[in-house]
């Protein structure tokens, strides 16, 4: 419960801050991509950038677990190995050293 009001609190400051950032800037800027130009608002770019930039850190941190799951996946398997190993050799007879 108070979870949820501290989420929906955070989505409130935020919109207040985002309406507040878009007020404070109200030009424009052309953005020249090689192959169109677009004029847009200083507050939107900036906004966008901000979310492309979320986004990119977003897939890098899913490319990093996607490591770390396979990485620990070949750690249990190399393990479940050694311990069969010890476990068989622990089967095994003892030879008398003459």
């Amino acid at each position: 419960m108070l979870r949820n009001i501290l989420v929906g609190a955070l989505v409130v400051i935020i919109l207040v801050i985002t309406i507040v950032f878009s007020a404070s800037n109200p030009g424009l800027i052309d953005l020249d991509l090689a192959f169109v130009q677009v004029e847009i608002q200083k507050s939107l770019a900036v906004i966008l950038v901000f979310g492309f930039g979320w986004v990119f850190g977003l897939f890098c941190a899913v490319l990093l677990l996607l490591r770390f799951v396979n990485e620990r996946r070949k750690l249990r398997k190399s393990l479940r190995l050694a311990e069969a190993e010890v476990k068989t050799l622990r089967s095994m007879p003892l030879q008398d050293a003459d």
